[in-house]
């Protein structure tokens, strides 16, 4: 089994909406082999994947890709099933897939879902060494196989907190683009788009997460606007440490002026040694270290979003009870280690506790006269953590006296999204009356806990966040006019833009000839391409795309953008140049160029050649509305689509027309058009009759329509 080719298709293309890996795979020989003629072969597979039983294939019921593999199906098919399993059981789930037969025998396309090129990829060598051990009869390790896959998908998928707000915008339509393979993702396009890093947006000030990071400097803005804190001061050395330590009266809390997550914050210490040691600690986790008092309580993380508490979690406690026999390190494996909650990675709400990774939890051994090796008696409890383990939900319970206090706290920071440190007795009570304190205010707070808390209800905080970032009716998106056909595209689409332009929008427009900023030529040579579109809905001055697809672009790299305002389609005339992508005739063209038409958005337009059969029957595909346009207002398909309502353009004695229904609006004498002087081609009145359609469809007015054309050239 040979890859051919392999090719991550970034956006919609002819096979679906979403992002896929396509590998063309020449099966050779086994082309006759089947897999009902091997062997073994069905039993050896569905034990190394029983999941398998779950795949529905074409008959749309559980056991039907299992029901193909007992009546015969081929390894291209197989090799598509094999992989989505291995993607699931990667953590990266997906359902999508195809196989398809080519004109050459034994060549298949095989397409799977992708949420990641890279991931998708190895899941899809790992499936072809599975099928082919299989096959073959030998031993396939499907374990190691799937822990090696599961890390590529936890080094290259987004975090869990990313990927929460990206889903969120996802079910309100906001269109989400990666910027790198970190965590920096882009919400909607051009000017009306917004960045996210993890709990981070691009209205997060720097001066905010500057203040936010120095934890004395936010204790003093917190307490001078009234906001409950607890008193304490930085210190320089063990021995001022312990100054402050009596100044504000033991026991006090020791912890880095300037660290994150809890790191080498130490508390209720009661003694000069006590403190001594804590301010060590401390020192290494930042750049100073602070001694406060110690505020009785439980430790409460509240997540503030637009000035508003949206969830909060409560911290526990760990301890472990003697048995008499066990160390203390093998009582934390028995007793905590166990919890299925913990674990070592981002999706486990409670960590895994080891005592040579944490110095904070062997001190807090060493108060208690205890070390890893020590044997605690039977039924002696012995404390592991104070503090930490805040993923217990509590978010029902909060006194409206605290969450005034944890929204101010944010204000007064400056923190559009907030993690607000608390400790209190009990969470439903008022702050003031149990001389509760916020001790730190977080810029990039994690979001774990409140997504996949330890016990208790999940809560909805990147939907939160992105309602915070897209009022109540914004999709993020900007006006963008797709176009693609055989013949006729950038002519079409610089009309379009040109229009655009008259129009007061910076308009960003790719095509054959070129990528343009606001009517300006920036790279030349064609740019009918992914990535050439990509650039131009990265780019937060456009606030209009024109973009151009050609054919060889959706099948090499599909669709930069995820929907369009408006689709337009020119004509379909042959094949020429596809061959190589197994595409041979003028009904395989079609299926790849009603891409565009397939995504334009539900209050869009598809602008359609009416005088091209093929271009007409994409009209039933659209979601939106259909504007036709044709030479003769006299075609049928024109005919029947205004006497059904529709709009359409065309030329009538020499005239350009706008028609909606019956009634009509002359736009302009078509011999008044620059472009149309005496004796153009038929193909260039359609290229006009397509811009004029676009930019109807995009509401411009008849007077900027008919001025734009009147005064377009091409160079």
């Amino acid at each position: 089994m040979k890859f051919l080719k392999v090719m991550p298709l970034h956006g919609p293309n002819i096979w679906t909406y979403r992002p896929v890996l396509e590998a063309w795979v020449d099966i050779g020989a086994l082309e006759d082999s089947p897999s009902n003629t091997i062997p073994g072969f069905y039993e050896r597979l569905t034990s190394w994947l029983p999941a398998l039983e779950e795949h529905r294939c074409g008959i749309g019921e559980k056991g039907g890709f299992l029901l193909r593999l007992r009546e015969g199906t081929w390894p291209g098919h197989i090799l598509e099933h094999v992989t989505i399993e291995l993607q699931n059981l990667a953590g990266m789930q997906t359902g999508f897939g195809k196989a398809r037969e080519t004109s050459t025998r034994g060549v298949y396309k095989v397409v799977v879902r992708s949420r990641h090129a890279t991931v998708s990829r190895a899941c899809l060598d790992a499936a072809r060494d599975l099928v082919m051990a299989a096959i073959e009869d030998r031993p396939f390790d499907v374990p190691s196989t799937v822990a090696r896959l599961r890390d590529i998908a936890d080094s290259y998928c987004l975090g869990p907190s990313t990927a929460c707000i990206v889903d969120a915008a996802s079910e309100r339509k906001i269109p989400a683009i990666r910027l790198n393979e970190g965590n920096l993702v882009q919400l909607g396009y051009g000017a009306r788009q917004h960045r996210i890093w993890t709990a981070e947006t691009d209205q997060t000030s720097a001066i905010s997460e500057s203040i936010s990071s120095d934890k004395d400097l936010t204790k003093s803005l917190l307490q001078a606007c009234g906001v409950p804190v607890p008193e304490g001061r930085l210190v320089d050395s063990p021995e001022d440490a312990w100054d402050a330590a009596e100044e504000v009266g033991v026991p006090v809390v020791v912890k880095p002026r300037d660290g994150n997550h809890g790191r080498g914050v130490t508390t209720e210490l009661m003694t000069r040694e006590e403190v001594a040691a804590a301010y060590e600690l401390a020192l290494v986790e930042g750049s100073g270290v602070i001694v406060e008092r110690f505020v009785r309580g439980n430790e409460h993380r509240l997540l503030v979003v637009d000035g508003r508490v949206v969830a909060a979690a409560r911290g526990e406690s760990a301890s472990v009870v003697g048995d008499g026999r066990s160390t203390v390190t093998e009582l934390i494996d028995q007793q905590i280690n166990t919890d299925p909650r913990r674990g070592t990675n981002d999706a486990d709400p409670l960590n895994v506790i080891l005592l040579d990774d944490d110095p904070a939890v062997r001190f807090e051994l060493q108060r208690q006269g205890f070390n890893a090796d020590s044997v605690p008696a039977s039924g002696q409890q012995v404390l592991i953590q104070r503090n930490g383990n805040v993923a217990f939900d509590v978010t029902d319970l909060v006194h409206p006296s605290i969450a005034a206090a944890a929204s101010l706290a944010a204000r007064i920071v400056g923190l559009d999204i907030a993690g607000v440190d608390l400790v209190v007795e009990d969470v439903s009570q008022p702050i003031a009356a149990q001389r509760g304190a916020i001790v730190e205010v977080n810029a990039g707070p994690g979001l774990l806990m409140h997504l996949k808390p330890a016990d208790g209800t999940a809560r909805p905080v990147g939907q939160a966040i992105v309602n915070s970032l897209f009022k109540s009716g914004e999709s993020g998106r900007i006006p963008i006019v797709g176009i693609t056909g055989t013949h006729g595209k950038s002519t079409v689409a610089r009309m379009v833009a040109r229009l655009l332009h008259l129009g007061g929008k910076y308009v960003g427009l790719t095509c054959c000839e070129g990528l343009y900023l606001d009517q300006r030529q920036v790279e030349k040579g064609d740019r009918a391409s992914w990535s050439a579109a990509h650039k131009i809905l990265l780019n937060r001055s456009v606030d209009a795309a024109v973009l151009v697809n050609s054919a060889r672009s959706i099948l090499s790299e599909g669709v930069a953008y995820d929907r369009c305002q408006v689709g337009v389609v020119t004509n379909i005339v042959g094949a020429e140049g596809l061959d190589k992508f197994y595409i041979h005739d003028t009904d395989q063209v079609y299926n790849v160029l009603r891409t565009q038409v397939d995504i334009v958005l539900p209050d869009g337009v598809a602008v359609l050649n009416a005088s091209d059969p093929l271009v007409l029957k994409m009209a039933e595909l659209c979601d939106g509305s259909v504007i036709l346009f044709g030479l003769d207002p006299e075609i049928p398909a024109i005919t029947e689509h205004r006497d059904q309502g529709g709009r359409a353009v065309f030329v009538r004695y020499g005239r350009l027309v706008m028609a909606t229904g019956r009634d009509e609006v002359t736009l302009v004498e078509v011999a008044a058009i620059p472009l149309l002087s005496s004796g153009a081609p038929a193909f260039q009145i359609e290229n006009v009759l397509a811009a004029v359609g676009a930019a109807w469809a995009l509401g411009l007015t008849h007077e900027l329509i008919r001025t734009g054309i009147e005064t377009f050239k091409l160079d």
